[in-house]
């Protein structure tokens, strides 16, 4: 069985982009410093993932799917961090979680 170019490629990039983000991701949970992170492009993200999803999900199984599916969790997981760790700190009015 021949492995077809393009799906070896989608695979080889998919590696790629989630390696490129994993350390970000590791940085965030271990200092809980989002600060240099925008609420704004953490939504436009979330948003633009959510919306794009309709789009990856129609085409079939494939890499892209699990690139996609990992955009899907990292960029919510940020968004969470983000309103935990520096969203609520951000409104004196609330109490600073623990």
């Amino acid at each position: 069985m021949a492995i077809d170019v393009a799906v070896l490629a989608g695979g080889a990039s998919t590696a790629i982009f989630a390696g490129s983000v994993m350390p970000m991701i590791v940085k965030a949970v271990r200092t809980r410093d989002l600060a240099s992170y925008s609420l704004g492009n953490l939504l436009l993200a979330n948003t633009g993932n959510l919306i794009h999803s309709v789009y990856v999900f129609s085409l079939p199984a494939g890499p892209l799917w699990v690139l996609h599916g990992f955009y899907l969790v990292t960029t919510a997981f940020m968004l969470a961090m983000y309103l935990r760790h520096v969203g609520l700190r951000s409104r004196p009015h609330l109490p600073r979680p623990a």
